[in-house]
């Protein structure tokens, strides 16, 4: 079965939303593939068993964030500041007393949705057409055919488009796409170099009933050198009648049985914090290595390597095929204001383009 589209979306999460979003308003209606079952990609918000909205993926934005200040405020949603009054942990050796310390309330604080960082991505989805949003569906072929693209999936289905805007992590373009003809030389080489953020990572969310931190005087704020909790903030909803924590384990963890590494956090902020931290309601945790953010062995020597390359901001196939990923925006890659930014640059490059009459702003 084909499908004819005049720009077609790989990726539904939050860049490749906000291009459909941007598009939208502008008069074309591009169509997304996502290869999940869900929209989102690295922005993952569960529900603990007393309804806490938890992080597993993408949380906290600053007052730099312009553009994604601006989106909140067009979609009327809400931000508010991350909790940090109270005592902190810093944990040198696990044979060493930990560090008390008071971190003093930031002057441009971090911030985090209300309602989950999901909020964010249901609003866009709210925006758009739900029959040019197809999930499950893998992208695994692109084949240039003059003044269209034949796109080829996991599904029976096939598609054509005169335009492809990747928003996946540069690396799974290389190591899971079919190409023809090949794409150059110099952007094969680079592709698996790029770091994808958030590859790798293990992240935790904690539910309880009562803030019994806050109550003894602490932040809900860790770090550690020393347990399988690395870093930790407090993860209390806007109403401040949900409770919680979240962060970051060793990276190690990942090697553990999700029952070994909820055994491991209990014990470690039972040990920190009191034996009340023993008594969680729900725990969950997300392992980010999966098929759909990496494959195969990337190149990677530092964080946030080769983000934003300008091989990334160019067009290819003669101006067919574009990638707008947060990895390749030229400033906070990897964040969620990369997303936007990506997404708004490609944007304006499609709003230029002599073969498609924009109707919007």
């Amino acid at each position: 079965m084909k499908s004819d589209t005049s720009i077609l979306i790989v990726g539904g999460g939050l860049s490749g939303l906000y291009l459909a979003h941007l598009l939208d308003r502008a008069g074309i209606k591009a169509t997304i593939l996502e290869a999940s079952n869900r929209l989102g990609g690295r922005i993952l918000t569960v529900s603990g068993e007393l309804g806490t909205p938890m992080e597993l993926g993408a949380t906290w934005f600053s007052d730099l964030h312009t553009e994604l200040l601006g989106l909140l405020d067009t979609l009327g949603v809400k931000k508010y500041p991350q909790y940090t009054r109270g005592k902190s942990i810093f944990q040198t050796k696990s044979f060493e007393p930990p560090q008390i310390f008071d971190v003093p309330e930031a002057q441009e604080p971090s911030y985090r949705i209300a309602g989950g960082t999901h909020a964010l991505i249901h609003a866009l989805g709210q925006s758009l057409d739900a029959d040019h949003i197809n999930l499950e569906t893998v992208v695994t072929g692109i084949q240039d055919h003059g003044d269209q693209l034949l796109i080829n999936t996991d599904t029976d289905k096939t598609y054509t488009a005169s335009k492809v805007v990747f928003c996946i992590p540069p690396e799974l373009i290389a190591s899971s796409i079919e190409w023809e003809p090949e794409l150059p030389f110099d952007l094969k080489q680079l592709l698996p170099t790029v770091h994808t953020w958030m590859a790798g990572s293990v992240k935790f969310v904690v539910e309880y009933a009562a803030p019994f931190w806050r109550e003894n005087g602490f932040s809900g704020m860790l770090f550690s050198h020393s347990g399988i909790v690395t870093e930790m903030y407090d993860h209390t909803n806007l109403e401040e009648n949900r409770f919680g924590f979240t962060g970051f384990l060793n990276s190690g963890g990942a090697s553990y049985a999700p029952e070994t590494r909820r055994e491991l956090v209990l014990s470690q902020l039972s040990t920190l914090l009191g034996a009340e931290a023993a008594n969680a309601i729900t725990y969950q945790d997300r392992v980010w290595n999966t098929p759909l953010l990496t494959q195969g062995n990337q190149i990677i020597h530092r964080p946030h390597q080769n983000n934003g390359h300008p091989l990334l901001q160019q067009g290819y196939l003669n101006g067919k095929v574009y990638f707008s990923a947060t990895e390749t925006a030229s400033a906070f890659g990897g964040y969620m204001e990369g997303a936007l930014r990506a997404a708004t640059r490609t944007y304006h490059i499609l709003n230029s383009a002599s073969n498609f009459l924009f109707t919007g702003d």
